[in-house]
Parts: structure tokens; sequence; C-alpha cells
């Protein structure tokens, strides 16, 4: 990537954490950033090459923040990674893997196409590197299922109680 498309594509993705990326409009988008949508079309080939970046910067952010969490806390990874996902300052970035997530599966053939397959990949491949012993997908279904509670609702007390108790019990189960 050339040094205008990396300094685009960071500005854009700072634009899609404030305002979603479902219903992305180049206009406003190339308006608040600086550029124009011939621009962004130039340097990314099309709306959907755009996305694509935006969303492969996505998953790396998630994935280094998570390998970073899991790196500070070994003992209690899936905790740690709930802790960093649970925090408000990151709710932008669940918010934009949701809208991503959410779209791969409804619109399998755009854009969006593997991102939920390759996200869950990812973080299978973190989980199971980080805790050898319990059963990753479990784990996974946890966490998944309890930022999805917490988006909706945002009681982090309740829902922080719940997927630790249910991270412990799938710990007792087999891989």
């Amino acid at each position: 990537m050339s040094a205008r498309q990396e300094e685009l594509l960071d500005r854009a993705y700072t634009y899609v954490l404030e305002h979603g990326i479902a219903d992305l409009s180049l206009r406003p988008l190339a308006a608040a950033i600086g550029s124009s949508p011939r621009v962004l079309l130039f340097l990314f080939g099309s709306k959907d090459g755009l996305i694509r970046a935006l969303l492969a910067r996505s998953r790396q952010e998630q994935l280094a923040l998570v390998k970073h969490v899991r790196s500070q806390q070994p003992d209690d990874v899936a905790m740690a990674i709930w802790d960093w996902a649970a925090d408000p300052r990151h709710r932008p970035l669940l918010t934009l893997w949701l809208e991503a997530y959410t779209r791969s599966v409804t619109d399998p053939t755009g854009a969006w196409s593997g991102f939920a397959t390759q996200s869950i990949t990812d973080w299978l491949t973190v989980l199971a590197e980080a805790q050898p012993d319990a059963d990753p997908t479990a784990t996974l279904v946890i966490l998944r299922g309890g930022l999805l509670d917490l988006l909706a609702t945002d009681d982090s007390d309740r829902i922080r109680a719940a997927v630790r108790s249910a991270i412990r019990g799938a710990g007792r189960g087999n891989r």
C-alpha cells in the first residue's frame, strides 16, 4: 500500500468507527477525511475494495489487541479478553465487528464475503494457542454471546458474571 493509501485508510477507519460501515457512502466519507470519492476509488479500486481494506484493518486491530491482552494475562486469557472487549472505550470496534459480521452472513458475496468465517478462525486460533486445555469453540461462543448481549444492553456487571461462570464451566469440558 502506498503512503497515501495508508493515510486515507487510517482516516477512513477512524470515520467508520464513529459512523459505522454498513451504510457507508463515499461522498460523506471523502469529505470527512479530506479526499474525494474519485481518489478513494482510484486508490482502492472500488467501494468494495475500500470496505475490504477497512475490514482487514479491523481484523488486524482486533487480533493485535487480543494477542497483547493474552501476553499480559496468560493465566486467564478468556476473562482478560472479555475485560478488554467490554471496556467502553472499545465499543466502536465491537460495533464495527458486529456490523461486518452480520453483513458477511446476510450478504456473503459482496465486500463482506468471508469476514465472519475468517473472524471465527482468527479467534479460535488465538484461543487454542492461549488455552490448550480448554475448548476454544466453547470459549468463543461464550465470549461472542456475551459481547452481543453487552452491545444490546450495556449491562456489563451481569454479563461479566455470566461469562465468567460459563467459561469456568466450559473449562471443565473436554476439547
